[in-house]
């Protein structure tokens, strides 16, 4: 395997820690940990008491069990903690990939769903989310490219960057497509707990017994420091992980898997507290996009906390970026990463108030690149 430059990976190392107001992440506000102390009763004697050994190698105990009843029934067996959903895509895909596979994937979406499988040597068949329809999935085109070649199919709902997600029935379309070809479904479900007018969708894995699902403590949560995901899926699929975790990561910190065990234990008070503030900043986002009419058109997201905005008059957005990132100290992603150059993923997940100032931000900077191009704005 030769894995390329990751071209939001690189974006990100530039802007990410060089500025002071994020318009640009994927998830939620992080939390420090006297927060997670405060509030989940965490004590000071719980902590001495951590030793730095090494973890059992699907993860600790605690922290399958915490999976396991949030997600899968109580079934720890079909749990696989992981080093973030980065660790458990790359061990689903190279466990199950041979070169020369058919493998459909979303697009846009998160670089690794594609770039793992192009560099085993797969025929990647891109699965396009359209603008021109507001980014909404087709499930009659999924069900045209999905076919009895097809050995993979990879998705990500809540879409990253779009924030588009699926019904409940078109879920199950989704499911009943891939099970006619037989195809494994790897499922990036790292916003399936970030919505806001309906019910997260069920867990695919036990639906479709081919199915890997992959979270994070990255995206709802707000917990990316702790470097913690998940891969849920048939023990079966799970076991031929081993020699991958062996060769690379042996096993993961028993420290992250406390703070980890503990925020899904208390999940519905984290994820409800950060996902409530994302609601509140989307409702202000779509004051601005109303306000910026002309200069900015987008599909309200219905998941996530990302929106994938169009800036009129920019056919490529990096140059907009740049000025944020270098002249106003904001980080915002340009679609140039996702395969939309005229976009840009902005994120809404963060502290209400540094979120305004980088909303006023970006609306200076819009008028300071277009004036400096030469065009009139309001």
């Amino acid at each position: 395997m030769r894995l390329g430059r990751a071209a939001l990976e690189d974006w990100m190392r530039e802007f990410y820690f060089a500025t002071t107001i994020d318009l640009g992440s994927s998830g939620v506000q992080i939390w420090s940990v006297g927060e997670l102390r405060r509030l989940l009763g965490i004590t000071q004697d719980e902590l001495d008491e951590l030793t730095f050994d090494d973890s059992e190698t699907y993860g600790s105990p605690g922290l399958r069990r915490a999976l396991a009843d949030r997600f899968t029934g109580g079934d720890a067996d079909r749990v696989f903690a992981t080093h973030g959903s980065t660790e458990a895509i790359f061990l689903a895909m190279s466990t199950l990939l041979e070169p020369g596979d058919e493998v459909v994937v979303v697009s846009p979406g998160y670089h690794s769903l594609s770039s793992i499988a192009r560099s085993i040597g797969c025929r990647v068949v891109p699965w396009r989310l359209r603008e021109d329809d507001g980014f909404a999935p087709d499930l009659d085109e999924l069900r045209r490219l999905v076919t009895t070649r097809t050995r993979m199919v990879a998705v990500n709902f809540p879409n990253n960057p779009t924030g588009v997600s699926l019904t409940l029935p078109q879920f199950e379309q989704l499911l009943d497509i891939v099970a006619d070809s037989g195809a494994y479904l790897v499922w990036d479900g790292a916003f399936t707990e970030l919505t806001y007018d309906t019910e997260p969708l069920p867990e695919p894995s036990l639906r479709y017994e081919r199915c890997l699902s992959v979270g994070t403590m990255s995206k709802a949560y707000g917990l990316p420091g702790t470097r913690v995901g998940w891969c849920l899926g048939a023990p079966e699929l799970l076991a031929p992980f081993l020699p991958q975790r062996d060769a690379l990561t042996i096993c993961l910190s028993p420290l992250t898997q406390f703070f980890a065990e503990r925020a899904v234990d208390h999940a519905d008070l984290l994820v409800g507290l950060r996902r409530e503030q994302a609601r509140t900043n989307l409702g202000v986002l779509a004051a601005w996009m109303a306000e910026h009419e002309g200069l900015v058109g987008w599909t309200p997201p219905t998941g996530g906390c990302t929106a994938f905005p169009r800036f009129t008059g920019f056919p490529d957005a990096d140059e907009l970026c740049k000025h944020l990132g270098r002249e106003s100290s904001v980080l915002m992603v340009p679609g140039s990463c996702f395969g939309h150059p005229a976009h840009a993923r902005l994120g809404f997940g963060g502290r209400p108030d540094a979120f305004a100032t980088g909303l006023d931000r970006l609306s200076r900077a819009l008028r300071a690149t277009a004036g400096a191009s030469g065009d009139s704005l309001p």
